[in-house]
């Protein structure tokens, strides 16, 4: 049957290099649906596909340096394990990572080497990502690499660097090494190299698909996406949790889970009085989710701890409370009115039904009354 959609999509992207995802064994619906997904998550008109396509396939891609300070892996681990296709074949094959702890095959010095040598190769044409915070504390002496302090090589990698992606809550805002008393000093990319082009993909971890996206946006366009107030990107973060989570409608309906596993749990109401953040936390984990766009907290019947937000384990806390007192719409506020309120007004309406149709069959009556006399 033909499909004028996958058509156009096609249409959109040149045979040639179609032909060439083929050879290296990469589907041209694979593809295709890996242009599409990442048009998609930029807010891009379908037409961009094309342009998208042509920037992944251009020679001139930059090379990328990944350190990791302060940090556990996780967002290595969670881009690792990326899909749609995977990473290991957009990116760690065509796009040239020379630098990553985690999984280059060279150590000790000839891994330095090879993050010297790009960085003085391809000065001011390199993207470098952050894992993990940076420490200030005791001059740097509490994360060191090669015998120099992650403070020295952040301010040489990524004073040098085309744009600097900080991926994960340590490194886009300190994050748990930051949480007070911050015996480290850990502190954000941003704040510890504040000359830097940084863009922040917190989490923890990141969602690899908005670390894809944010890549693919600066090879197509030469430059990072609009960011927040807080340095996020607004394709992913532009939107609370809240507006677009699966159980807002019983939050509108004022039914809450009382207790994990109890019958409201169960049934997927809405885990506010759990301690669910999502009104206070802006990310896109409703739309894209984890491990393959199966799942993501909430909808797993865990409430959202916020780790998108800056600081959020001194801010978010406790995790199994209610919203504590953070700037936002003042949902605390009003959750306990809502449903009743709304309860009330449904009770108004049928009661004010009740009555017209009351009325209605009065009237009804006495006409039938009439009649009959």
């Amino acid at each position: 049957m033909h499909d004028p959609e996958r058509s156009l999509q096609e249409g959109s992207v040149s045979e040639e290099i179609l032909q060439k995802w083929e050879a290296r064994g990469v589907s041209r619906r694979d593809f295709l649906k890996f242009c599409s997904v990442m048009t998609a998550s930029l807010a891009l008109p379908a037409s961009f596909m094309g342009q998208i396509a042509e920037a992944i396939e251009a020679d001139n891609r930059p090379p990328v340096i990944w350190m990791e300070f302060q940090g556990c892996t996780g967002d290595s681990e969670a881009f690792l394990r990326a899909n749609q296709p995977t990473a290991a074949e957009l990116i760690l094959d065509y796009l040239s990572v020379d630098y990553h702890e985690t999984i280059m095959a060279a150590a000790g010095h000839q891994a330095e080497a090879a993050k010297h040598k790009t960085v003085e190769e391809y000065k001011g044409k390199y993207i470098a990502i952050v894992e993990g915070s940076i420490p200030m504390g005791a001059g740097g002496a509490y994360c060191t690499i090669a015998g120099d302090s992650a403070l020295n090589i952040a301010r040489k990698v990524c004073g040098n660097a085309a744009a600097t992606i900080a991926v994960g809550s340590c490194s886009s805002y300190g994050g748990i090494p930051a949480a007070a008393p911050n015996p480290t000093g850990a502190v954000s990319v941003s704040e510890a190299v504040p000359g830097a082009t940084v863009i922040n993909l917190p989490g923890c971890p990141l969602n690899a698909e908005n670390l894809t996206a944010a890549i693919v946006h600066f090879l197509t366009f030469k430059k990072l996406p609009a960011t927040d107030q807080f340095g996020r990107p607004k394709f992913a973060y532009g939107k609370r949790i809240h507006d677009n989570c699966e159980r807002r409608g019983h939050f509108d309906a004022g039914q809450y889970a009382e207790g994990f596993g109890d019958a409201g749990h169960r049934q997927g109401w809405c885990l506010y009085k759990l301690g669910c953040k999502g009104p206070e936390t802006f990310h896109n984990c409703p739309t894209v989710r984890y491990n393959e766009g199966t799942s993501w907290p909430i909808q797993a019947g865990h409430g959202c701890i916020g780790c998108s937000e800056p600081q959020f384990w001194d801010t978010m806390t406790p995790f199994y409370r209610r919203l504590p007192q953070v700037p936002g719409f003042g949902i605390e506020a009003t959750a306990d009115k809502l449903g009743l309120g709304l309860a009330a007004a449904t009770a108004v309406a049928f009661g004010a039904h009740g009555v017209a149709s009351a009325l209605r069959k009065g009237d009804e009556t006495d006409t039938k009354v009439k009649k009959e006399d």
